[in-house]
């Protein structure tokens, strides 16, 4: 239940105070305050919702509180996710208040609210009394080290918190030592998760030392904070004395082979965890020797990741020779570990003999044709692997072959990922013939090869009897209409196809006219990308007319399709009375104004879209106008993507006017569109009213230093925006001082991009000196 806007949330909250729901998601809808107020009303009288997503939805101070008041008294709600919104501290502070009397809210997330130290002390206040919350999920707020240290003293007493996430924060290794030393008393918390940059080395050396008494604590995460192989050894050291840890995520932390080493000691005698995560480390081929014997005798451990660890064909050997005897691992990820024929081989000759691995993936290695022929083999017997992963491997049709023979046989492989691997037809015609009696293969990715209508037709023949396959790639595969043709046809029978992406081929005015045809009878296929072809327009009119009568389609792409004006204005026809299309990308076509006026006039009625790409086309003023006007009553779109458009400062202006009444869109691109200060003027003025947008991007324009003047008071007062992007738009020192003022009182900017605008010493000094009183931005 998405992209309703703040009228249509207030419509539903009145039905709420009637009816029987029991769960209400608002993801993305963008109702604001407003929205929240009128749900939190009719939270007051319902007695039957549990769960509620609002989830990206411009809810500030205000209507978090609206939604604290409400919980004081609703005594059914059980779930509310607030994440992805701007309730910072104010919020925070109302939703502590509640939960002091609260006694049914169980799960409550505030990730990304830009709530800092005062709001995390106020939740910890109420952690002290409340009875029944379970999870809470801090992830991504400016929270630091006194938050943690307050939420880490009401940990000592609340005895039912049993996941709390404080990742993304800036707790430093002073949160970090807090929360570490009450793992020693605390009985009730089994998921911690402390990643994402938010503490050093020291931080994880306490809470490693706190894992060796701790007995409740299962989940911990601390990925990308650098602990290196101290903290790898430390951990490791854990491992062998804690009894209750099943999950722990250690990605992109610097550990070599001396911390996997450790690691790997610890798996001989740890016989509890059963996920370990060590992605994007540096343990290479003597790491994956260590923990390759560590699995011969563990019997626990269910989930391996050592993706982007340059293992090679020693470290896949190593691991293979333990697959032959381990028991348990049933996922293996070894991407992007430049592993070679040799050592597919060795793990093909593993999976004929091991019985639980579920799901192994090899993407970006090069095993060429030869691993591709020996993990074929394996399939034939192996009747476990339900996932594989390929892309990238370069094993030509003769790797095609040999798996296609194996799916004539094999009963278990769900997903078969071949992306990018110079396979042409004829390795496209064996993997057809094999769907044909193959009755297991649910998803089928081709994309980035070379099939051709070779491949197409011979496809196409296979998913007029195929019953299973819900999911077909083949992106960039140089299909033309012939291809295409045959597609279209068989779509007419097929009943299972959901998903079909076509993007980057040779089709043209048949191959649209034939899927027009085939949308008439087709009530499966949802998702149909045709962007980067070559579409006509006879063919879009007949594409347009289908599109009145098909009710399943829900995303159309149509980038670099050729499209003009007139085909535009063919589209736009069908989209006044279209009821399931939410998302179009008519980007980088020849659309000029004419064919925006006539999208920005179905705009007016169309109640269905919510993302709508224009992209690199020819719009100017007359075309921004009118989608501006468009805007000013449209209640769907989320988001539009205008740049590389030429519709400067005077439609910058209609666009902006339009964004002071527009209360859906959070997300507008006019990157390239010769901007100046005047539109910089405007927009200032919009700022200061609309309470929606979140995400601007302005690169590539003309803003200068008057400009930047402008948006600076207006993001004085804006409590809505969190990224602005003013990349390459020459407004110097003097344009870098006065945003710096603004810095000083904006808190919900999170994201500012300023490359290439000639600021000097004194502008960066300046945006320096912001930074240390605004606690939310990224620069």
């Amino acid at each position: 239940m998405s992209q309703l806007g703040s009228s249509r949330a207030q419509a539903l909250a009145e039905r709420l105070k009637i009816n029987s729901e029991t769960t209400l998601n608002f993801q993305g809808s963008t109702i604001g305050d407003n929205g929240a107020l009128a749900l939190a009303e009719a939270l007051k009288t319902n007695l039957t919702l549990t769960t509620l997503g609002l989830w990206n939805n411009k809810i500030g101070g205000v209507g978090a509180l609206a939604l604290a008041e409400a919980l004081k008294t609703n005594s059914t709600l059980i779930a509310l996710d607030l994440q992805d919104n701007s309730i910072e501290d104010n919020g925070a502070l109302a939703l502590a208040e509640a939960l002091k009397t609260n006694s049914t809210l169980t799960t409550l997330d505030l990730q990304g609210n830009s709530i800092e130290n005062n709001g995390a002390l106020a939740l910890a206040e109420a952690l002290k009394t409340n009875s029944t919350l379970t999870t809470l999920d801090l992830w991504n707020n400016s929270i630091e080290g006194n938050g943690a240290l307050a939420l880490a003293e009401a940990l000592k007493t609340n005895s039912t918190l049993t996941t709390l996430a404080l990742g993304g924060n800036k707790i430093g290794d002073v949160g970090a030592l807090a929360l570490a030393q009450v793992l020693n008393t605390n009985s009730t918390l089994t998921n911690l998760n402390l990643g994402h940059k938010s503490m050093e080395a020291n931080g994880a050396l306490a809470l490693a030392e706190a894992l060796k008494t701790n007995s409740t604590l299962t989940n911990l995460e601390l990925r990308n904070i650098k602990i290196g192989d101290v903290g790898a050894l430390a951990l490791a050291e854990a491992l062998e004395a804690n009894s209750t840890l099943t999950t722990l995520a250690i990605q992109g932390n610097s550990i070599e082979s001396n911390g996997a080493l450790a690691l790997a000691e610890a798996l001989k005698t740890n016989s509890i965890l059963t996920t370990l995560s060590l992605a994007d480390n540096s343990i290479e081929s003597n790491g994956a020797l260590a923990l390759a014997e560590a699995l011969k005798t563990n019997s626990t451990l269910t989930t391996l990741n050592l993706r982007y660890n340059s293992i090679e064909d020693n470290g896949a050997l190593a691991l293979a020779e333990a697959l032959k005897s381990n028991s348990t691992l049933t996922t293996l990820d070894l991407a992007d570990n430049a592993i070679k024929g040799n050592g597919a081989m060795v793990l093909a000759e593993a999976l004929k003999t091991n019985l639980t691995l579920t799901t192994l993936g090899l993407w970006n290695n090069k095993i060429g044709g030869v691993g591709a022929l020996a993990l074929a083999e394996a399939l034939k017997t192996n009747s476990t692997l339900i996932a594989l992963n390929l892309q990238d491997n370069s094993i030509e049709d003769n790797g095609a072959l040999a798996l296609a023979e194996a799916l004539k046989t094999n009963s278990n492989l769900t997903t078969l990922d071949l992306w990018n691997n110079s396979i042409e037809g004829n390795g496209a015609l064996a993997l057809a013939e094999a769907l044909k009696t193959n009755s297991t293969l649910t998803t089928l990715d081709l994309s980035g090869n070379k099939i051709g209508d070779v491949g197409a037709l011979a496809l196409a023949e296979a998913l007029k009897t195929n019953l299973t396959l819900t999911t077909l790639g083949l992106w960039n595969n140089k299909i033309g209409d012939v291809g295409a043709l045959a597609l279209a046809e068989a779509l007419k029978s097929n009943s299972t196809l959901i998903t079909l992406e076509l993007s980057g081929n040779l089709i043209c005015y048949q191959g649209l006219l034939a899927f027009s045809e085939a949308f008439k009878t087709n009530s499966t296929l949802a998702t149909l990308e045709l962007q980067q072809n070559m579409i006509e327009d006879t063919a879009v009119m007949a594409f347009s007319e289908a599109r009145k009568t098909n009710s399943i389609l829900t995303t159309l792409e149509l980038r670099r399709s050729l499209f003009r004006d007139n085909d535009a204005q063919t589209l736009a026809e069908a989209i006044k009375t279209d009821s399931t299309l939410v998302a179009l990308d008519l980007g980088y076509n020849s659309i000029k104004d004419n064919g925006a006026l006539a999208i920005a006039e179905a705009l007016k009625t169309n109640s269905a879209l919510a993302n709508l790409s224009l992209a690199g086309n020819s719009i100017k003023y007359s075309g921004a106008l009118a989608l501006a006007e468009s805007l000013k009553t449209n209640s769907t779109l989320t988001i539009l993507d205008l740049q590389n458009n030429s519709i400067g400062d005077n439609g910058s202006q209609a666009l902006f006017e339009a964004l002071k009444t527009n209360s859906t869109l959070t997300t507008l691109d006019l990157w390239g569109n010769l901007i100046g200060s005047n539109g910089a003027l405007t927009l200032s003025e919009a700022l200061k009213t609309n309470s929606t947008l979140n995400t601007l991007y302005l690169q590539n324009n003309s803003i200068r230093a008057n400009g930047a003047l402008a948006i600076s008071d207006g993001l004085k007062t804006n409590s809505a925006l969190t990224t602005l992007d003013l990349w390459g738009n020459s407004i110097g020192d003097n344009g870098a001082l006065v945003l710096s003022e603004a810095l000083k009182i904006n808190s919900t900017l999170t994201t500012l991009d300023l490359p290439h605008n000639r600021i000097g010493d004194d502008g960066a000094l300046a945006l320096s000196e912001a930074l240390k009183a605004n606690s939310t931005l990224t620069v």
